[in-house]
């Protein structure tokens, strides 16, 4: 404990500075940006082709239950979650930092 009190404000500002840096590291190095994959593309082209082989008969026939939603969805939230990560870390970086240099003098110093 005495540890800590001690060296209180080098700590809140190396937390500080690895909360930041792990918030902009995450932001803009983890989180890609939205581009169509080759993936994606070629699935595109794929249903595509399929479609205009299939033709009218094709809509005669019963629709197939379309799961795709669920993969948007759920892509959609891990992205949504990432975000809320980063604005959590440089708000706890900035918060600690903050709080390293307005933090009360010692009465003894």
């Amino acid at each position: 404990m005495e540890f800590f009190l001690k060296h209180k404000t080098v700590i809140f500002r190396t937390l500080g500075v690895i909360f930041l840096l792990i918030g902009f590291l995450i932001r803009f190095w983890v989180m890609p940006q939205e581009v169509v994959s080759q993936n994606d593309r070629a699935s595109a082209n794929l249903a595509r082709m399929e479609a205009s082989v299939a033709g009218a008969a094709h809509q005669s026939s019963k629709k197939k239950v379309d799961k795709t939603h669920l993969l948007k969805k759920l892509k959609e939230t891990q992205k949504k979650q990432l975000e809320y990560l980063t604005i959590l870390a440089m708000f706890l970086g900035g918060v600690s930092l903050g709080y390293s240099f307005l933090g009360r003098k010692r009465e003894g110093s």
